[in-house]
């Protein structure tokens, strides 16, 4: 299957709009239009769920999801190169397919789109993990998303999903299951994209839970987490320190070894300890 539509095949659309992806911007982009459908099934059923694409390029994904039955689909676009190839989607599916440039952080989803909404979205790598937790830590819970499906390095996607005492498990481990469900659906080889970057992507996708697995306040477990990551070779007492002198204190009453390291400390563990930390 070449084209699940009646737009050119995207090819095309990049040579007739001069769509050279940009290292810039982080973009690789897919092809592949059979691709970009398995990557939206991942998503799951869409039919009755509204979607964000963030940096859709050409569209390939994007096509993807119209085609996998998306009720609507919300592209956001920081490249202005991209937005007449956009168009080109918008003409043929004008009451499913809105598209606006702008940075995804700085829009308002629901002045667009109707609950339950899910993101999916082959994301530029320079910019991945930043959403990625900003997408996991609002102040309010649960989130107006239901399910992420975001393309990342392979390397990032191990430590979405690594568990404690691997070399992989930080920040992103614990902050992606503090709220989620995250599992690695796709692993995907350079040659899928176009440029082909040095190294293996996957595709993984996360479901909000209806409550955190632990109390917590995001901003302190942010906080908390990066401090000790920080430092993962040092003891926690020692990578703590700049969080105040009473650290060892803390530690103990969250019922963690002031000697243990970080990538030692299970999920459950610095919940406690941002709650230390809580006036």
């Amino acid at each position: 299957m070449s084209q699940i539509d009646s737009l050119p095949p995207l090819r095309d659309v990049i040579a007739t709009h001069q769509l050279k992806a940009k290292k810039a911007l982080g973009q690789n982009f897919l092809l592949d239009l059979n691709l970009t459908s398995r990557i939206a099934r991942i998503a799951g059923d869409l039919s009755n769920t509204d979607v964000i694409e963030v940096g859709p390029g050409p569209g390939g994904l994007t096509r993807g999801l119209l085609a996998e039955g998306a009720r609507k689909v919300l592209a956001i676009e920081k490249d202005s190169r991209c937005l007449p190839a956009l168009q080109q989607i918008q003409d043929l599916y004008p009451d499913r397919f809105s598209f606006v440039e702008g940075d995804a952080l700085q829009i308002d989803p629901l002045a667009h789109l109707t609950p339950p909404i899910a993101i999916c979205a082959n994301l530029p790598y320079n910019v991945g993990t930043e959403l990625l937790v900003r997408w996991l830590t609002p102040k309010d819970w649960p989130p107006f998303w239901s399910s992420l499906t975001l393309m990342f390095q392979k390397e990032v996607a191990e430590r979405i999903t690594a568990q404690p005492g691997s070399k992989a498990y930080g920040r992103l481990a614990i902050l992606s299951q503090w709220r989620a469900n995250p599992r690695i659906a796709l692993t995907l080889p350079p040659e899928a994209f176009s440029p082909p970057p040095k190294i293996h992507s996957a595709v993984v996708h996360l479901t909000a839970l209806p409550e955190p697995r632990f109390p917590a306040r995001a901003d302190l477990l942010e906080k908390v987490v990066a401090t000790a990551f920080n430092q993962r070779r040092k003891m926690l007492r020692s990578a703590l320190k700049p969080l105040g002198a009473d650290v060892e204190d803390r530690l103990t009453a969250a019922g963690i070894k002031p000697t243990e390291r970080a990538e030692q400390v299970p999920l459950e563990a610095f919940c406690a300890l941002a709650r230390q930390f809580e006036e």
